[in-house]
């Protein structure tokens, strides 16, 4: 199993752009997936996660802006972010849990800038 984001750039404040994360390889019935984020200096943290049943969560930071969903047939997890603000520039990390063992993604930098 293999996972990479796709997506990333910069962005004007107020802009939108839409991550992608593929899944290579069999993942099953029964996963979490998920976006987290890293920006210079600070923690991995959580951004949006949604489990094989459909359950999704969010950050504070993110929920009304952010939509996290998954395209099950083609095996790809997306995110997308709308009313982007300066804080919330990162290296956004694509995240699979499944079969007990967890996946990480390179992750793709969003800059949101004038």
């Amino acid at each position: 199993v293999h996972v990479a984001e796709s997506g990333g750039g910069l962005v004007q404040p107020g802009g939108s752009l839409r991550l992608s994360c593929f899944a290579s390889g069999s993942i099953g019935s029964i996963y979490t997936m998920g976006w987290y984020r890293q920006a210079p200096g600070e923690q991995r943290d959580l951004v949006a996660g949604i489990t094989s049943i459909g359950t999704t969560n969010y950050a504070d930071s993110v929920k009304g802006r952010f939509t996290i969903s998954m395209d099950n047939g083609k095996n790809t997890m997306y995110l997308q972010m709308n009313s982007l603000k300066p804080e919330d520039t990162a290296v956004y990390y694509c995240y699979l849990g499944v079969y007990g063992t967890d996946y990480w993604g390179k992750g793709t930098l969003v800059t949101v800038s004038q």
